[in-house]
């Protein structure tokens, strides 16, 4: 009877705990995407932004000859 009575206390204790644990890891998963979509527009940005800071030192490389 024992043998019956552990498995099924542990079910009970571990049970809201693993599923605990699986709504918080999708959770994160979900905040890392978003974390994903904004770096990527962050580097989106940083790149327009040094293509014309590269075309304003040309710009005036080529205004000094």
């Amino acid at each position: 009877m024992e043998a019956v009575i552990v498995p099924l206390v542990v079910a009970v204790i571990m049970g809201p705990i693993v599923v605990l644990m699986n709504k918080m890891r999708g959770e994160n998963t979900d905040q890392h995407a978003e974390a994903r979509r904004l770096l990527h527009r962050v580097a989106d940005k940083v790149d327009k932004v040094g293509s014309k800071l590269d075309e304003h030192i040309g710009w005036h490389k080529g205004k000094n000859k």
